[in-house]
């Protein structure tokens, strides 16, 4: 490790905590575990990043994460590439088509099955999981066929977020211990001009996949060939989203953009769906909700507790022409001061116990309620076509939620669709 605890939180402390990210594919001899990354760190390279946004973003990421990184390897230059996560995918595919993939690159959970197949990325050598004190759930989507090619940079939970006023008012003493309750406590919520519940202001693939995993239910087989999403318990998570509809207490209308003002911010909704970055947001648009202690947060449960582990990973492309500086990018902005700075910026989680108990997911109630229930956690993906099927996901379920096709027949249809790209893997 290359801090040791002490020196680190006192690196925290004195505000030098940096950034990270990245995550790479190729197709060259590279790939191994060992061998020519082992050289010495040198030459120019190219890091793909979907985080690090704006202006505040890229200063953390150039100016602070890589100006370290320079400092300790001035021979290796790298050049960065923004992107968003809408466009990455096609990016890393157009690049890898046309043997043009950036050295290193980010890339979202989920996705290191489907391009570590493709011989993309470069496995990474074991002792790399070991380098920190990794919670163990943070490096399963690391891996592919039980080898590592990722490090992760951060994570993005998926929580309930609720406002403790409109729970008192309604003299609701205790958070929803399952669907059944959820449901109960969203009708009583509900009034004129507002929701009890809000589910669909976050991407609906992941807020249905939460509610599949928190009623027992899982997306593929353990070697991804075969779909389980099909099954009562993900019809039965659809249809708790068409019941909520039905009911009044959601509305598939009043959903939220990205960034703007949640309903539970404003008041239009006493619950929601939302990820550990809705605190950041809520500081810098309505501080006084924190202030005056009107929000809590707490894990989706039915069958039993779940809450859906997002995030970015970072990997080395296969491919690249200068491994050991590839290799060594991947390792810096997998340290701990690097980890934190872009946890900070984005308002996620760190999956890295020398973190917990920083002054940072300390403040933060929602990184820290997801750090508390790690057990619980439960990544998408899972097979190799995932690229493929991740996109198909909300435009087959929506039409069960605002048209008029049953929650039965559009799970079928989407079990469908996986088993055909699954198939032409």
């Amino acid at each position: 490790m290359e801090l040791n605890r002490r020196s680190l939180l006192a690196a925290i402390g004195a505000g030098t905590a940096a950034a990270l990210t990245g995550c790479g594919t190729g197709t060259s001899a590279a790939g191994s575990a060992d061998g020519p990354a082992d050289g010495p760190a040198e030459g120019e390279i190219t890091l793909l990043t979907p985080i690090y946004e704006g202006a505040k973003g890229k200063t953390l990421l150039e100016g602070e994460t890589l100006g370290g990184f320079r400092k300790k390897y001035p021979d290796v230059k790298v050049n960065v590439d923004y992107t968003t996560y809408a466009q990455l995918n096609e990016k890393i595919t157009t690049g890898l088509a046309g043997g043009l993939l950036p050295d290193v690159l980010m890339m979202g959970v989920g996705w290191i099955p489907p391009f570590a197949a493709k011989g993309a990325i470069a496995e990474l050598p074991e002792k790399l999981a070991q380098a920190h004190d990794y919670e163990k759930r943070v490096l399963e989507p690391s891996r592919h066929d039980g080898k590592l090619y990722a490090l992760p940079v951060v994570l993005d939970t998926r929580i309930v977020v609720y406002r403790k006023d409109h729970f008192a008012e309604a003299g609701i003493r205790k958070t929803p211990a399952n669907w059944s309750e959820l449901r109960a406590v969203a009708k009583q919520l509900t009034t004129k001009g507002r929701v009890g519940f809000d589910p669909f202001s976050i991407d609906l693939r992941q807020c249905w996949e939460t509610f599949l995993f928190a009623n027992g239910g899982q997306l593929f087989s353990a070697d991804g060939k075969k779909p389980l999403f099909t099954d009562a318990r993900g019809v039965e998570a659809l249809q708790f989203f068409k019941d909520l509809v039905a009911d009044g207490s959601a509305d598939f209308a009043r959903k939220t953009a990205a960034g703007a003002p949640s309903n539970v911010q404003t008041g239009q909704a006493s619950m929601m769906m939302t990820t550990s970055a809705l605190w950041v947001q809520v500081k810098e648009q309505n501080p006084e909700l924190i202030e005056q202690d009107k929000l809590g947060s707490f894990v989706l449960a039915n069958r039993k507790p779940a809450m859906l582990q997002g995030g970015t990973l970072v990997t080395q492309s296969a491919s690249s022409k200068h491994p050991a500086a590839a290799r060594a990018l991947v390792e810096w902005l997998a340290t701990p001061e690097s980890i934190l700075g872009a946890a900070q910026q984005r308002g996620s989680v760190p999956g890295l116990r020398d973190l917990d108990d920083t002054g940072y997911v300390k403040e933060n109630q929602f990184v820290d309620l997801s750090l508390k229930n790690l057990q619980h956690a439960a990544s998408e993906g899972g097979t190799a076509a995932w690229m493929e099927i991740r996109e198909k996901i909300k435009p087959t379920l929506e039409p069960a939620i605002v048209g008029g096709q049953s929650a039965k027949d559009a799970i079928a249809e989407l079990g469908r669709l996986a088993e055909a790209a699954i198939g032409r893997m």
